[in-house]
């Protein structure tokens, strides 16, 4: 499909965006917004006890789920990732319709992982570090609404014990130069998002969306956890005869 004609209403956009979202390159680059990203946050100091599970699945919304897939998609111990929606209802669970604001929904990605690879608050850790910015209330970079909040979805008791201490921690540290917005959620269930936004980092890297606002965070990535980034990413299996 012809990268142009997806999420149409963040394309047509673009054009009207691109000088604030130069500008907050260049932040990331060398100035305030810089120093929120290009420095590690602190690991949670409550995580999950050891488990002997083989799989164990997070779902976190961070702004638009393009570049939150790409990051995680190169992360070891992660075995797969999926955009999708959370928080709403399942007959509003598509892009058209979560793109106006008002489904409960928020763009976000499913997560897999080896948890004697890669705990849940280390996962955390690089959500809050590099894959989106946790203080910009109901927005991320050019994308503004509830649907691109940030926002935690936890799976159970201990993952919300876990998410809900960081949280804390992080304020209390001030870690971050403004508070942290981050929502912790009830888990109302995942509902995948289209084939065409699936590994769409991966897929399209040179896409002018990608390479301003979520590249960088790649980079990043490979910057802050040399020994956590993986350079092939696991790329998410699309499902035939799913939509489109």
């Amino acid at each position: 499909m012809n990268p142009p004609s997806l999420k149409s209403r963040k394309i047509a956009r673009f054009g009207a965006a691109l000088a604030i979202v130069m500008g907050a390159v260049a932040l990331w680059q060398g100035g305030a917004h810089s120093d929120e990203r290009a420095v590690s946050v602190p690991a949670p100091l409550q995580d999950e006890p050891a488990s002997n599970a083989h799989a164990e699945t997070a779902v976190l919304a961070g702004g638009c789920f393009w570049g939150v897939q790409g990051v995680f998609e190169h992360l070891r111990g992660v075995t797969q990732v999926a955009s999708g929606y959370t928080g709403g209802a399942a007959d509003t669970a598509e892009y058209e319709r979560v793109s106006e604001g008002d489904t409960g929904h928020a763009e976000s990605v499913r997560i897999t992982f080896d948890p004697a690879a890669i705990s849940y608050g280390k996962i955390l850790q690089v959500f809050f570090s590099v894959a989106h910015n946790p203080t910009e209330l109901d927005y991320q970079g050019p994308d503004h609404g509830t649907q691109y909040r940030s926002a935690i979805f936890p799976l159970n008791a201990q993952q919300r014990n876990v998410a809900q201490a960081y949280i804390a921690q992080l304020q209390g540290a001030h870690v971050f130069a403004s508070p942290v917005v981050t929502r912790v959620e009830p888990f109302k269930g995942f509902y995948p998002a289209e084939n065409y936004h699936q590994n769409f980092l991966a897929l399209h890297p040179d896409y002018p969306y990608i390479a301003i606002n979520d590249i960088p965070k790649v980079e990043a990535l490979q910057h802050l956890f040399p020994a956590l980034y993986r350079t092939r990413p696991v790329l998410y299996q699309t499902v035939a005869g799913a939509k489109p």
